[in-house]
């Protein structure tokens, strides 16, 4: 797999892969910004509502005639949250011209209609069509509220809230329901129109073209691109360390017949200089997979929970454990993951689990070459941390990580806030859930 990158344009930067291994190739194009509530949710609007139309292609019937056209080549918006950044943009899968009539590529036409859903949407008087606004507000509204429909993410998103309430991390990617229903044509326009001029944008290829075909093409397409004073100084706050000494509790009450615990831990000074191929193995002793501690022992040997499991958000130094319990497990279940994560810390797991947690992080890395959307996400991520090395690379490191290295993270870990959504005075009129 060639792996090559290069600057388009003024801040408009390509990473390329060619791949002989799909029928189909894909590109995306990513803006990037500064996490904020002021502007998360307008950010988060912009590519739904510049897929509504185009000058050329004014209506969703035109562009999908189009796309019909490109033989089922498909485009669609992407919102996405790495650690305090935020980047929205578009995501294109098309055919490979090999497995076309008569060997076509498409790829000049999908490059040039991605180019004029980000740069020539369909206007009036120069700003966004108020219904096209209007519509997607709408949707996107219901998709902030909808997170309450899934006790376990929403629960997850709680933690994070009041864990990171000092934080721009505590925005959602979609940002707040406030913000998002205040949204109007004119401003967001003016929102648009500020992210071009000032985000500096990737773009990921990965197919079988030519890497002078794919630059040109994305020249041609970006050409009338407008550009300002590009704005690099975005980031991510990684707080090592918990706010206080002793974790913060918070709670909600709701109608649920299931409690969810959620306790979030920072990474410590494992973030200093991250490996983050022994991060990802450390997650899988201690609570990622079926091998894993919490599985095997807070959820299974003592049946504390109906299902018990931690994440890594390597990107804000942050892990995550969620668990749905008893409201009367609460101490219970709370206490056996803190001795969990000690275990770990002192080294108390065998060495067949100790493999099968590097086996899993292998396995699922090297997935990734399998998945032209999963490689995009892996090299944006790659991207916004710095570090140039692929799938099979990180996975050759997860291969050679110590015991020892997973003892040091698990003793780096702290936990900052320990959330709890439980059942709410009123268990006459209780929801039912799985």
């Amino acid at each position: 797999m060639e792996i090559y990158r290069t600057e388009i344009t003024d801040g408009v930067s390509l990473t390329y892969l060619r791949s002989y291994k799909f029928k189909t190739a894909c590109m995306s194009v990513s803006l990037l910004t500064q996490l904020s509530r002021e502007t998360a949710a307008m950010n988060a609007l912009i590519p739904f509502v510049l897929r509504r139309g185009t000058m050329r292609y004014p209506d969703m019937d035109a562009i999908s005639a189009k796309l019909d056209e490109l033989y089922g080549t498909a485009i669609e918006p992407i919102v996405r949250r790495f650690g305090e950044i935020q980047t929205v943009g578009f995501y294109a899968s098309f055919p490979e011209g090999d497995f076309l009539p008569g060997y076509k590529s498409v790829l000049n036409e999908t490059a040039e209609l991605m180019g004029q859903l980000l740069l020539a949407p369909n206007t009036k008087g120069g700003l966004l069509l108020p219904e096209y606004v209007d519509s997607e507000r709408e949707k996107m509204l219901d998709a902030i509220r909808s997170v309450v429909n899934d006790k376990r993410s929403y629960a997850v998103k709680r933690c994070l809230e009041e864990m990171c309430c000092y934080e721009d991390f505590a925005v959602g990617r979609y940002g707040g329901e406030d913000e998002c229903d205040n949204i109007r044509y004119k401003t967001l326009t003016r929102q648009y129109r500020e992210i071009l001029k000032t985000s500096p944008i990737e773009i990921f290829y990965c197919g079988r073209d030519h890497r002078e075909d794919v630059v040109q093409a994305l020249k041609d397409a970006f050409f009338s691109l407008p550009r300002g004073e590009i704005n690099y100084d975005i980031g991510t706050d990684v707080r090592m360390n918990a706010v206080e000494d002793t974790p913060r509790y918070a709670e909600d009450r709701m109608n649920v017949t299931q409690g969810k615990l959620v306790m979030g831990f920072r990474l410590g000074q494992s973030m200093e200089e991250p490996d983050f191929a022994a991060l990802n193995v450390f997650n899988c002793v201690f609570g990622s997979g079926s091998s894993s501690k919490l599985f095997m022992n807070v959820r299974e040997k003592l049946s504390l929970c109906y299902y018990a499991s931690s994440a890594l958000n390597t990107h804000k130094g942050l892990l995550i454990v969620s668990s749905g319990i008893d409201f009367d497990k609460f101490d219970q279940t709370r206490d056996e993951i803190f001795k969990q994560l000690e275990e770990v810390k002192n080294g108390n797991f065998t060495e067949d689990e100790f493999a099968s947690a590097k086996a899993g992080v292998v396995s699922e890395l090297r997935s990734y070459m399998d998945v032209p959307s999963a490689l995009e996400s892996f090299y944006l991520a790659q991207t916004l941390r710095g570090l140039d090395y692929g799938p099979m690379e990180m996975a050759e490191m997860a291969d050679e990580v110590t015991r020892e290295q997973v003892q040091a993270i698990a003793g780096c870990v702290e936990c900052d806030m320990i959330y709890f959504l439980r059942n709410g005075e009123d268990e006459d009129d209780v929801d039912s859930e799985d």
